[in-house]
């Protein structure tokens, strides 16, 4: 029998992790998908194909949870074949297994420890005129944890695409000549048996007629300025718009019980995650607990009129954005206008065309996440920002005390960072910030709540983890950050940071936590910078 040396073993480890993860996120993606579209028997053809191939792998690799959560979802999926379209109860399960498949994914106690879910599991092709910059830029990818090839010559390019298509191409405009890339271009592209997207750099200012050609050719993006890792995934990852996956939630609130589940159906048959309520005196508790992207009001009920509801609702400042439409049988425009004025947004009136309703709530829905999260989001790094993530740390440690979960907060700092500043200026500073921020991203898992505290400092709330994992984490980040590099004059820059983390105790809250991170971060620095320090 032939023994592989144990180098072999770790690259077959990866191999074999990273397929898990690249069909769990293909079935992720589908999901995904499903939100913008009404089902239908391709769609459901779609899951299932991608579900038996998860299920295929993680019984040949012997991983039993992946196969355990492929046979639950073959189940409801079957269920759903049984049904017109699926209610909100095989909606609801669908959408309860996909976030446990996330979870899984990125866990840090399993295969997966240490493989990050890429962009796709094929890797980007990269044909620049400087041959030693397209080997320098695919061993920063590689840092990324996405799979590059630097190609030289067309003939390359060629063997290549015939052996394995790529997930993207990035071409220099200049490659093999002045203005050749665009040509060689849009000859590999027509060779592409799957679509990928297609990029242009040029070292340059690239001028509107080389741009107008780059779009002509079918350029995606142009990148026209230094070429980064970290710039590069960061438009890598727009033109996936890899996203949230999560289905739109729609609490209806009716004093008719039977209207109620009807108008549920409606929308669970579109793929939205709709929940009843026939009760409005339970509204409070059940946004609490569904957390709806939008309120679908029933105009009059007793004891409590839908206008009033609306504005209770609106008294409470966590629910000023909280999308509300009425769905109402009053005809009298001025009775409807009265209502919109009440924190009302939209009016529906009954009956409702199933097309109307469902393009209204998502329309709304969608407008609704995507303000949501510039509230809560900062404008450089996308990240959460410094007071939302200190309500999800509240919110994960009311959790993890009622489930009896450990949890660690840690708090990161970039090492010397007003050098950079000083000595690169401040453009190079954000760059640094953005790419530390990206890097977190890939690297943590999808349950992990990550936020830029303030300026260089970012904070990470990790749930379900044990002082020890997350130091273990922390610190295999710092190593992997430290081997990014940053072209600059007159020499190339690297940056590292320091981190501060924390077990919550029994009756921690989140203002001790942050004090104790903030604490054991201080003594990262103490200690030389470019260090994990756990406190206590």
């Amino acid at each position: 029998m032939t023994v592989l040396p144990d180098s072999t073993h770790a690259r077959l480890h990866r191999h074999f992790a990273q397929r898990i993860a690249h069909q769990a996120r293909e079935l992720l993606a589908i999901w995904q998908r499903l939100r913008e579209h009404p089902w239908g028997a391709a769609e459901h053809a779609a899951l299932e194909s991608a579900n038996q191939r998860l299920a295929r792998s993680a019984e040949r690799l012997e991983q039993v949870e992946y196969l355990l959560l492929a046979m639950a979802l073959a189940q409801t999926l079957q269920c759903a074949r049984q049904e017109t379209s699926p209610n909100a109860d095989i909606v609801a399960e669908l959408d309860r297994l996909m976030h446990k498949l996330s979870r899984s994914a990125l866990r840090h106690d399993d295969v997966l420890a240490n493989t990050p879910l890429p962009l796709s599991p094929a890797p980007v092709y990269l044909l620049l005129k400087n041959a030693a910059q397209a080997e320098q830029l695919a061993d920063q990818l590689e840092t990324f944890g996405v799979a590059a090839i630097a190609l030289g010559s067309y003939a390359s390019a060629q063997a290549a695409l015939h052996t394995q298509p790529p997930s993207a191409l990035l071409v220099d405009v200049d490659f093999q000549g002045n203005l050749e890339g665009l040509a060689v271009a849009q000859r590999l592209i027509e060779q592409l048996p799957v679509a990928a997207p297609l990029l242009f750099y040029r070292f340059e200012e690239a001028d509107t007629a080389t741009r107008l050609a780059a779009v002509r050719v079918g350029g995606r993006a142009f990148i026209n300025a230094a070429l980064e890792a970290p710039r590069l995934l960061e438009t890598l990852e727009s033109l996936a718009q890899v996203a949230r996956y999560a289905p739109y939630r729609v609490l209806v609130i009716d004093d008719s019980p039977a209207q109620a589940r009807h108008t549920a159906r409606m929308l669970g048959n579109a793929g939205i995650l709709a929940r009843p309520l026939s009760d409005p005196m339970r509204t409070f508790a059940e946004i609490a607990e569904f957390q709806p992207d939008l309120l679908l009001l029933d105009l009059y009920m007793p004891h409590c009129s839908g206008p009033e509801l609306a504005r209770v609702i609106r008294q409470n400042e966590r629910y000023m954005g909280l999308p509300i439409i009425y769905l109402s049988a009053e005809q009298d425009l001025d009775k409807q206008l009265d209502a919109l004025t009440d924190g009302g947004d939209d009016f529906l009136v009954k009956p409702v065309r199933s097309r109307q309703l469902i393009t209204t709530v998502r329309n709304r829905a969608e407008r609704a996440r995507q303000l949501g999260a510039r509230m809560v989001r900062d404008s450089l790094t996308g990240l959460f920002n410094h007071t939302y993530i200190l309500q999800q740390l509240d919110d994960c440690i009311t959790r993890a005390q009622r489930d009896g979960q450990p949890l660690c907060f840690a708090m990161l700092d970039i090492d010397h960072f007003k050098k950079v500043n000083d000595t690169h200026g401040h453009p190079m500073g954000d760059r640094v910030i953005k790419s530390l921020a990206l890097f977190l991203g890939q690297r943590l898992r999808k349950t992990d709540f990550i936020g830029r505290y303030g300026g260089e400092e970012f904070a990470i709330v990790m749930p379900a983890t044990e002082l020890a994992a997350a130091s273990e984490v922390l610190d295999d980040i710092r190593q992997r950050f430290a081997g990014i590099l940053y072209p600059a004059a007159p020499q190339d820059l690297r940056c590292t940071f320091s981190a501060g983390v924390v077990q919550m105790s029994e009756k921690t809250d989140s203002l001790v936590l942050a004090a104790l991170a903030d604490d054991a971060l201080y003594r990262a620095k103490a200690q030389g910078r470019n260090c994990v320090v756990a406190a206590g």
